[in-house]
């Protein structure tokens, strides 16, 4: 990058610094935050410091929605010291506090609801009436006020006093105190638990840390940090382009551009930040919650409670003999005495386990340093992800926003139109091909990118993209604007071709090409070159045929890139094709007629199959015409039948001796006479089509090709 534009990006900077904050300034043993990490999983690495010399206990505030991360990732760095516990109120203090009273934090919503909590507590009252007696109940009720007034609410106190039952207003006593001391010192507690838990919105962590044995008034960094929620940072890159040299081939020319590179974050902490580490992460950690600071209680069975019995002892059947206990015990012996001289033995016992490490080993070593580099961020290739960090101290009050900047190089840059039929049908989109090298170069995280092109000296506006994450060695193209100047028409052409076919246990089994073949007509720009980039869809199944020459394309998830070269004021075409192979089954004799005429008709079929589908459709023609025959028989037979019918209902109602009812007989009796004949054709054409069936099947069963 140019000086002019580096000056530029430190003047932007300036305003968001100030002095680092003095050691002097904390308090001994003051935990202050010292370093603050923002990561794009959402979440923030905070890290306080304080010097301590001898045993310490260190206290630091959070707020109660942070206290589940705290307890998850708390972590405390002591290279000489150790430590102990980590303290912090529990999660619900004031039903902690009212667990042993007796009374609810309901109950002193109104003095009415305490008095009835509290039956048969010993109060004494003072003013008109001085009665001293036990609380049986409080009752609300309603006096009517003179001259349609409305009307007052008044509770009424019973007491059993020594006299008997007495009662009085509530609110026409002076006062009224429990007369028990215990009872009011709980009451007390309880008004005082409340008033401190109004206002406990944050927990305070004691973290204890013990001194070195060897030297415990040594003076030393105890680093205290953790992992909360955090607002989510963002990136934001702006490019700016060099003039285009006039009639260049946009696509060919192989420039930089000056990139710069800002992280937008805002401090929602709930405390100022005072000259603190600022670094920002990208990648995409795996990160949780659990609910640490809830108390969870398990589920025991309940077992019934035994009950013992009569014993009855069984009879004796029995004992060892002498002689063979003792030879037992003199085992054991002997087992023993070689497991603690170490021989080896089958009863040998394990060894004792080994000696568990000190509490302060996984917090032995401090955070390390690193020192403040002269580019805008240092950025650093770290697990997964890319760090960068601000090389001045930072102060930001909380609630505030401010821009950090990240990087700020040269990196190359391929101008080039992308077509993507989905996102605009007739013409490309400018675009431009960012390439990070691999020359010791960082990462990118995603963000959005603002355009700019130098023209005359003084720079232009382009448009906005959006940046994926860009790794070290790999390139990103990003559209910025509709290229009016090229258009592109599109046409598609499936197609279908049968490869293979046969013929076995009566299934032909076909293997059918599928071909979907698109053809690109891009009209270039009138003025100057053009490289446009294709991306045609990808389909699951389908493989690219063509184009089949030269290297293979790009992919990506969903489309293959295919670059075109289209020189000024030209038309170019190009053909892409996809094919997809795929098997079809069809039982022979199930087929009709027509289908099997069909594929037997069909050019892309060998000689033999097709000779061999005509015989079968000669044969299946017959069973049909067979069939046919059978179902028109089947069909007249059962029109007779019901026309009888109807004749015998009519018979019914007709006289025996008229001229109507003598032809109806005569007319069934000539039914009668095709019945019989129907039933003797019908049992031919039966057999026959049987007969047809069985030589199709026969045929189709011994045919191969």
């Amino acid at each position: 990058m140019s000086g002019i534009t580096k000056a530029a990006l430190f003047t932007l900077a300036v305003p968001l610094l100030a002095a680092p904050a003095l050691a002097a300034d904390q308090p001994p043993g003051a935990l202050a935050l010292k370093r603050v990490l923002l990561s794009t999983g959402g979440v923030g690495y905070f890290e306080h410091e304080a010097r301590v010399s001898g045993d310490a206990a260190l206290t630091l505030e959070v707020r109660r929605d942070q206290v589940d991360d705290v307890l998850k990732s708390i972590v405390v760095y002591d290279d000489r010291g150790g430590i102990g516990t980590v303290d912090l109120p529990g999660q619900e203090p004031l039903e902690t506090a009212f667990r042993e009273l007796p009374f609810t934090p309901q109950d002193l919503a109104s003095p009415t609801a305490l008095l009835n909590a509290m039956k048969g507590a010993e109060v004494q009252t003072s003013g008109s009436r001085a009665v001293s007696g036990r609380l049986l109940s409080v009752t609300e009720e309603y006096t009517q006020l003179p001259n349609g007034g409305g009307t007052v609410t008044r509770n009424r106190v019973s007491l059993m006093t020594a006299e008997g039952l007495r009662q009085l207003v509530l609110e026409e006593t002076d006062s009224l105190r429990f007369a028990d001391p215990r009872v009011q010192a709980q009451l007390d507690s309880a008004l005082a638990a409340v008033a401190g838990a109004a206002g406990k919105e944050r927990r305070r962590l004691t973290i204890r840390t013990t001194a070195p044995q060897a030297d415990p008034g040594t003076e030393r960094t105890v680093r205290v940090a953790y992992v909360v929620a955090a607002p989510l940072w963002k990136a934001t890159y702006r490019l700016t382009l060099p003039e285009s040299a006039p009639g260049s081939a946009k696509g060919t020319e192989g420039g930089t551009g000056d990139l710069q590179g800002w992280a937008v974050l805002e401090n929602l902490s709930g405390d100022d930040w005072k000259g603190v580490e600022l670094s920002v992460a990208s990648g995409n950690p795996v990160t949780f919650r659990q609910a640490l600071y809830s108390a969870y209680f398990v589920n025991r069975p309940e077992v019934p409670v035994e009950v013992l019995g009569r014993v009855l002892p069984p009879p004796d059947e029995g004992a060892v003999a002498a002689d063979v206990m003792a030879k037992a015990q003199d085992s054991a012996v002997r087992s023993r005495a070689a497991a603690e001289s170490g021989a080896p033995t089958a009863m040998a016992a394990p060894p004792p386990p080994a000696p568990a490490p000190a509490m302060s080993a996984p917090f032995a070593g401090a955070m390390p340093q690193r020192a403040a580099e002269t580019t805008p961020a240092e950025s650093t290739e770290a697990t997964a992800q890319v760090l960068f960090r601000y090389p001045q101290p930072v102060t930001l009050a909380n609630g505030g926003t401010m821009m950090m900047p990240i990087t700020a190089r040269a990196i190359p840059a391929e101008r080039l139109s992308l077509y993507q039929p989905n996102t605009q049908p007739r013409h490309p989109l400018a675009a431009l091909r960012l390439s990070n090298g691999d020359s010791g170069e960082t990462g990118l995280p995603p963000g959005v990118l603002t355009l700019y092109e130098r023209l005359g000296g003084a720079a232009a506006y382009v448009g906005d993209a959006r940046l994926a994450t860009l790794p070290a060695g790999e390139s990103r193209i990003l559209s910025f604007a509709v290229d009016q100047a090229v258009t592109v028409d599109r046409s598609e052409q499936p197609s279908r071709t049968l490869s293979r076919a046969t013929l076995a246990d009566g299934v032909l089994q076909l293997t059918v090409t599928d071909r979907q073949t698109t053809t690109y007509r891009i009209a270039g720009a009138a003025g100057e070159d053009r490289t446009v980039i294709v991306e045609h869809p990808r389909r699951s199944g389908w493989e690219l045929v063509q184009p089949s020459d030269g290297a293979a394309p790009d992919l990506t998830a969903d489309a293959y890139r295919l670059p075109v070269a289209v020189p000024a004021g030209q038309t170019v075409t190009l053909s892409v094709a996809l094919e997809r192979p795929r098997i079809e089954r069809f039982g022979i004799s199930e087929m009709s007629p027509e289908q099997v005429r069909a594929y037997a008709s069909s050019t892309e079929l060998p000689p033999a199959a097709r000779e061999a589908l005509t015989k079968v459709a000669t044969l299946r023609g017959a069973v049909a015409d067979k069939e046919r025959r059978v179902g028109e028989l089947e069909r007249e037979q059962a029109e007779i039948g019901k026309e009888q019918e109807r004749l015998r209902q009519n018979l019914a109602t007709l006289p025996r001796d008229s001229d109507l009812f003598k032809r109806t007989i005569a007319k069934m009796g000539e039914q009668e006479t095709r019945l019989d004949g129907l039933s003797r054709e019908l049992a031919t054409a039966r057999k026959e089509a049987d007969t047809a069936r069985n030589t199709l099947r026969d045929q189709v069963r011994g045919m191969t090709f």
